[in-house]
């Protein structure tokens, strides 16, 4: 079992890890913590100058995935078309659920935030709050089409921006 799950991963493969989006595993290495050997990812999210060790054996548990499908990120793409649903609940109820779809790690939520937050240039305005859940969902959905798509950020992001101007206001 536990042999099966380690080649899951491989060193130079993109990841999502669910609190920080797409990362890519530098290497796999054995380290001695509290006197047991364990044996890590060593994932690098470059965007964040950030490197972080996770144990191989919890990887799954923590929701660490594999970049999404292409049907997946066309999935994430018809659902920033559709209409935002803003639920009637208050602000920090529903920003609290934004920020649980964010951390998810899944990609059809991560769009979803984006759809509900996104404003049209001739909408009302965003609160400071809005604006920083909406540009983490936007980052997150970015990078990972762009993993998916072997392309760039830029390319990545004026296709969701294309997408999003689309959109039935």
């Amino acid at each position: 079992m536990s042999k099966a799950k380690k080649s899951e991963f491989r060193p130079n493969d993109y990841v999502v890890y669910p609190a920080h989006g797409v990362g890519q595993i530098m290497s796999i290495e054995e380290q001695e913590i509290a006197g047991i050997s364990l044996e890590l990812f060593v994932i690098s999210f470059e965007k964040d100058k950030m490197t972080l060790r996770v144990p191989t054996h919890k990887a799954s548990e923590v929701g660490m995935r594999s970049l999404s499908t292409p049907d997946v990120v066309d999935q994430a793409m018809k659902t920033l078309k559709g209409k935002a649903k803003v639920k009637k609940a208050m602000w920090s109820r529903r920003a609290q659920e934004y920020e649980q779809k964010i951390n998810s790690g899944d990609l059809i939520a991560i769009a979803e935030v984006v759809r509900d937050l996104h404003r049209a240039d001739d909408q009302r305005e965003q609160s400071y709050s809005e604006r920083q859940l909406y540009e983490a969902a936007l980052e997150r959905l970015t990078r990972e089409v762009a993993a998916v798509s072997g392309g760039d950020e830029s390319a990545a992001a004026r296709q969701v921006d294309e997408v999003l101007g689309l959109r039935a206001a």
